[in-house]
């Protein structure tokens, strides 16, 4: 037998195991990267595993390859309209924030450890960026939700603030080994590193959409396979010019994210896929490369700095960044709490191993220690901080499940299958009664083994599986018709105009998307509505406001309007 072969085998059953252990997260209450680095230090020479593995540089590789794909695929998820919202706050505590963290955590660990300063804000500086995803993953399983902009916020700055703890930490072991002049050569590196990043991620992004939209490859599993190779050409360009690669690769991912592309859903599955292996093979190898023995001989010192970290250096950096940005003292506290640190400081940690810094190891097996307790502490209390606080919603208006079969090139349209789950908002509501958007068809619904047509006055059931053909942008509207959110005043329709028939019921309307408009007879349409409202004979461009709620007349046709356009102008309240 090849020894690539007993590799094989090995990772297979790593990767397995990490993977059904992953289920065990919602159940233990434990963020999915502790269950990983557990394995990973079982499975090590020191326990019941037995591989021997002590291999920093290839472990900075696999952690720097699996983090990039993790970043790529949050920059693919991070919708524009997210970032546009609260790119203030959230870009001040993906610097400024984790610079105050740095700072005083490294002033507390070089006092607690007998470091000197510049070691101790190297520590500090490891250890300053979070890991919000792993957060929200755990939030989701658990069935816990936040109101949108807060949790925009976290999820904006998870994904921003890697660059700038990479950043701190070489810049300071640039200081610390190669003698470099702290004040100006730091600044030079920063906007070296943000500079170069920014231009070449939305450079390369720009140019991918180009290119993936313009070729026709003659295999459609070819196309998620290119978006990653365009995402990893966007991290060499940058890194080899000196920039920030990270920051390069989450800007692609963005840009990319939020364009029209070909097979765009498809994509999306693979990459969160990619990203899910990432994490499973990064966590693993980093709990292979620690002795589990050498974590007793810091355990105390760990202990307090993860204590300056969890309850003092977070609070300070983020209260008044929050209280600036109009966030009331509840909201705060929890972004403050939600500091849960994750893979990027045990991969910084490296960073010194490999620079050949004195102490290097000693500031490893504290950084692995303080992650471990802040992922097991701040993970497995937030459900109970976020419900404390009184921070928790009802969950938003979601399909039970979705399925995108293919995307239409030549046409903007693509074919979507939506299962109806068990208490669907359809449940006994007939076709003609789910206010569809304008363009949107129902091609076809199976009920168990029977195909039946799609009509207006077919009722659909729990458990029917619908075909739709439907625009991108309309996408949001229907995920919330065909939702089990029964009874829930909607407050996560898109901040765009929804265009419907205006032989659309004010009943029909109301029960489809969760809105509250109050008329007399819930069986009059918008066509009667608004001719019945407005003091003369609507024509295009006039519209009509009531209950926070804009109904613009978009076609009318001998004397009767037959689009509507529908706008929320206020959320609603319940």
């Amino acid at each position: 037998m090849f020894p690539v072969d007993h590799l094989i085998l090995l990772a297979a059953i790593l990767i397995l195991v990490g993977i059904v252990s992953s289920k065990l997260s919602a159940r233990l209450g434990l963020p999915v990267l502790v269950l990983f680095l557990v394995i990973g230090m079982l499975a090590g020479e020191s326990g019941i595993g037995g591989i021997a593995f002590d291999n920093p540089a290839g472990a900075h590789a696999l952690g720097t390859l699996a983090l990039a794909m993790i970043l790529f695929d949050g920059g693919l998820q991070t919708p524009t309209s997210s970032i546009k919202k609260v790119w203030k706050p959230a870009s001040l505590l993906a610097t400024v924030g984790v610079l105050i963290t740095a700072l005083i955590t490294g002033l507390a660990a070089a006092y607690i450890l007998g470091l000197p300063l510049l070691e101790g804000f190297l520590l500090g500086a490891i250890v300053g960026s979070t890991d919000a995803a792993a957060v929200f993953s755990l939030l989701r399983n658990a069935g816990i939700h936040i109101n949108k902009k807060l949790k925009s916020t976290l999820e904006i700055e998870s994904a921003s603030n890697d660059p700038m703890a990479i950043f701190l930490t070489v810049g300071l072991l640039e200081v610390l080994v190669n003698n470099m002049e702290p004040g100006a050569g730091l600044l030079k590196l920063f906007i070296l590193q943000m500079g170069l990043g920014g231009l070449v991620g939305l450079g390369v992004g720009w140019v991918s959409v180009k290119l993936i939209n313009r070729i026709h490859l003659v295999a459609s599993g070819l196309y998620p396979v290119m978006v990653a190779a365009c995402g990893f050409l966007s991290f060499g360009i940058s890194a080899n010019l000196g920039g920030s690669g990270f920051l390069a690769i989450f800007l692609t991912g963005v840009f990319i994210g939020n364009h029209r592309i070909a097979f765009q859903r498809s994509t999306f599955l693979f990459h969160d896929g990619l990203a899910w292996l990432s994490q499973i093979v990064m966590f693993v190898v980093l709990g292979l490369l620690i002795n589990p023995v050498s974590l007793l001989d810091v355990w105390l010192e760990g202990l307090l700095i993860a204590a300056v970290l969890i309850l003092v250096a977070r609070p300070i950096a983020v209260l008044p960044i929050m209280k600036m940005f109009g966030f009331n003292a509840r909201e705060a506290s929890l972004v403050a709490w939600v500091g849960l640190r994750g893979s990027v400081p045990i991969i910084l940690a490296i960073f010194p191993l490999m620079f050949g810094l004195e102490g290097a190891e000693l500031i490893f097996n504290v950084v692995f220690f303080v992650v471990l307790i802040s992922a097991t502490i701040q993970g497995t209390t937030l459900p109970i901080v976020a419900r404390k606080l009184r921070l928790t919603e009802k969950p938003p208006a979601v399909p039970a499940a979705s399925l995108e079969i293919t995307a239409l090139e030549e046409v903007d349209a693509d074919i979507v299958e939506y299962t109806l789950s068990d208490h669907p908002r359809a449940a006994g509501r007939r076709l003609s009664q789910m206010a569809l958007p304008d363009t949107t068809v129902v091609a076809m619904i199976t009920r168990g083994k029977d195909v039946i047509p799609p009509r207006g006055s077919t009722e659909l059931m729990a458990g029917d599986h619908l075909f739709v053909v439907l625009r991108p942008e309309t996408r949001a509207f229907i995920d919330c018709v065909f939702s089990d959110a029964v009874g829930v005043v909607s407050d996560e329709l898109p901040d765009q105009e929804l265009k419907l028939k205006g032989s659309t019921k004010i009943d029909d309307l109301c029960h489809s998307y969760g809105l509250l408009i109050k008329t007399e007879d819930g069986q009059t349409t918008l066509d009667s509505l608004i001719r019945d409202t407005l003091p003369s004979q609507p024509e295009v461009g006039a519209s009509l406001h009531i209950e926070g709620i804009m109904l613009a007349v978009l076609e009318t046709l001998g004397g009767r309007i037959t689009t509507v356009g529908l706008s929320v102008q206020e959320k609603p309240s319940e």
